[in-house]
């Protein structure tokens, strides 16, 4: 579904009309890496992110410009309904996935780390947080601290009067605050300790691993059910060495597994590959300097885009 809609909005920026670009693609185009982090950030999937702008494109083509005062946001309201319907499906459809869902990891450029705050936004962490938030609260959540829209331009997005979106964003902003990370680590440390974390699982240290993850260390292994992957979060020092440990004896067992740094979601994370292809992403959240949170996606359907970095922007 996302290459249609990378096909079709990609059409959109080369569309011409009487030998002159377009007003409404010039427009599209102009505000697209915009309009998908929206997505992206409401939904936590790529696919489902490109499916939005696909169907935002289409209603903006239709749109009489002439009556729009303020394009972007005009086409950020048409990209949060579209993404506040889509997401009232993906709800429904998590209820069924098989283990723990995790959001689609997405190979970023080095200017979405240098924007700390679309950073965190974008960060495995705090997708995961945003996840617990009923879907308005998401989109106020989003629009309000991320992209610093008024709350007249989030009250005619989301279809609520400004007073009413001052309360939800009241409530999802201390609802996340209770949740997320206290403190977010520099990518120099987070880079740090990757590194750390990366030698001891490919010299089997066992006890090195144990020395870096929290007592309390949460390990979401996210399979999908298409490849293997524990059906339960891991939890627990003890029992996440031991999954660790499993990989150590595959990596000193020669059978095409290595492990790669990269960069993802604007944060320092771990390529886990085998015979050159991507097997799993691996992502970190650190709590006073130890491992708190381990997030590996191993759902092929997540992983197409690793081969890519992904453009955002506020």
């Amino acid at each position: 579904m996302s290459e249609r809609g990378e096909r079709d909005t990609g059409t959109a920026r080369h569309h011409i009309r009487d030998g002159r670009v377009d007003r409404a693609t010039e427009a599209f185009v102009a505000h697209r890496n915009l309009l998908f982090t929206v997505a992206y950030e409401m939904l936590g999937s790529a696919a489902d992110a490109e499916d939005v702008l696909q169907e935002t494109w289409l209603r903006w083509a239709d749109v009489d410009l002439d009556m729009v005062r303020e394009q972007r946001a005009y086409l950020v309201r048409i990209t949060t309904r579209q993404a506040l319907t889509r997401l009232r499906t993906l709800r429904r459809r998590k209820e069924s996935y098989v283990g723990p869902w995790l959001p689609e990891p997405l190979l970023t450029a080095p200017d979405v780390a240098e924007d700390v705050e679309l950073a965190d936004s974008v960060s495995m962490a705090m997708l995961l947080v945003l996840e617990t938030l009923a879907p308005t609260e998401r989109a106020v959540f989003v629009l309000r601290e991320v992209f610093d829209l008024s709350y007249d331009e989030i009250a005619a997005a989301v279809e609520k009067t400004p007073s009413t979106v001052r309360q939800i964003a009241h409530r999802a902003r201390a609802h996340v605050a209770a949740r997320r990370p206290h403190a977010v680590a520099s990518p120099a440390e987070t880079r740090k300790v990757l590194a750390a974390f990366r030698r001891a699982i490919e010299t089997g240290d066992l006890q090195r691993l144990l020395d870096m993850i929290a007592p309390d260390v949460v390990l979401l292994t996210d399979g999908g059910g298409v490849v293997q992957a524990a059906l339960e979060p891991v939890v627990g020092a003890g029992e996440v060495a031991r999954v660790l440990d499993r990989i150590t004896h595959l990596l000193g067992r020669s059978t095409g597994m290595v492990l790669q740094p990269t960069q993802v979601n604007g944060h320092p994370a771990l390529l886990v590959c085998r015979d050159g292809d991507v097997d799993s992403v691996m992502a970190v959240r650190l709590d006073g300097g130890l491992i708190a949170g381990l997030y590996a996606v191993r759902n092929p359907e997540k992983l197409s885009r690793m081969d890519r970095e992904t453009a955002m922007s506020r």
